[in-house]
């Protein structure tokens, strides 16, 4: 289910970034360039080699794991290692080339190992087959396969009618069956018609302008990484969330938005003695720019997100354009003082 949901969904892409067809750019030409292990493939390869490569995923997603199931029932090693060798290939490819995806990848590679036969140390040549005598094991063994085999046919009936049958309120994450079964792939469904990256400038006590959350001295409007700019390049895991919680108002908003202060003050041994480094205010900004031809990136297009007065007990009330909301930076000169 997991390889059908993401395969059908390139497949179905509206924009059919999938495709030969693909405009501007086919899908890998946007994804392939956010490492520098991408950059290498991207130099071998070229843009025409990705465009050729792009059509096969959807397929390979889509098929390959009935293939084995396949090769697998028949007793079919030669194809299901290929099936096997093939996926597990693409993984890593996926590790190397894009951010944040190798512990993913694993997963995926440790679960096709599942697909391997018994034999498979024998055809490699690592051990020989011992001649097998029947017991009661072999009973316990088939017994334990159909009870496996069970539990397999439950959970993906129980997929196919939670996407495709069920009601809203069934879907609610209230219920136990919602957390088993939600369970979508089609993040990569279309082309990365660009990317994102945030920088929140805040200003401290002392006078001193910092980036709290990339936690560094200087102020950078610049692409950030390798070519990949994101919410990971500054803060990975759960932080990548952060930016899409910017909508809270209110009293979450005013904790959201709080924690930054206080993070700051905590781990730079901000106190009564110490009280140059207390962050007094900040604004966060998500930065954007368009994915082009050759690896290249548009111009960057800035837009506050959010200004926040740490010395403030509301800061919701204030206009984002008001004097309170300034900061008076010494950033890129394109910026002007209302964007600030």
């Amino acid at each position: 289910w997991i390889y059908w949901d993401a395969g059908y969904g390139k497949f179905s892409d509206p924009l059919q970034g999938w495709t030969l067809n693909a405009k501007p750019l086919p899908a890998l030409d946007t994804y392939v360039r956010h490492t520098v292990g991408a950059r290498y493939m991207y130099s071998l390869l070229g843009p025409e080699g990705l465009k050729l490569m792009t059509p096969t995923v959807p397929f390979a997603e889509m098929f390959s794991p009935a293939i084995a199931l396949i090769a697998s029932y028949f007793g079919q090693n030669g194809v299901l290692y290929g099936t096997i060798a093939m996926m597990c290939f693409m993984h890593v490819g996926i590790a190397v080339t894009m951010r944040n995806t190798v512990l993913l990848s694993l997963v995926a590679c440790t679960a096709w190992a599942f697909f391997l036969p018994a034999s498979v140390g024998a055809d490699l040549g690592l051990t020989q087959i011992s001649p097998t005598s029947k017991s009661p094991e072999k009973k316990h063994s088939t017994r334990r396969h159909k009870f496996s085999g069970g539990v397999i046919c439950l959970f993906v009936l129980g997929s196919l009618w939670f996407e495709t049958l069920s009601s809203h309120c069934n879907q609610s994450m209230k219920h136990i069956w919602s957390t088993l079964l939600h369970n979508r792939w089609n993040v990569f469904i279309g082309a990365e018609e660009y990317v994102t990256w945030e920088i929140a400038p805040g200003r401290l006590a002392d006078g001193s302008i910092v980036d709290i959350w990339s936690k560094t001295d200087d102020v950078s409007w610049e692409m950030p990484g390798t070519g990949a700019p994101c919410t990971s390049t500054a803060r990975a895991g759960r932080w990548r969330s952060y930016p899409y919680l910017a909508e809270l108002k209110g009293e979450d908003g005013e904790v959201l938005w709080n924690y930054l202060c206080e993070q700051w003050d905590e781990e730079n041994g901000v106190n009564p003695d110490n009280p140059d480094k207390k962050l007094l205010r900040f604004n966060f900004f998500m930065l954007q720019a368009d994915v082009k031809p050759n690896m290249g990136f548009s111009a960057t297009r800035k837009r506050l997100i959010h200004s926040h007065d740490c010395l403030s007990r509301s800061n919701f009330d204030i206009n984002a354009n008001s004097e309170a909301a300034q900061l008076p930076f010494k950033v890129d000169a394109k910026l002007t003082k209302d964007e600030l």
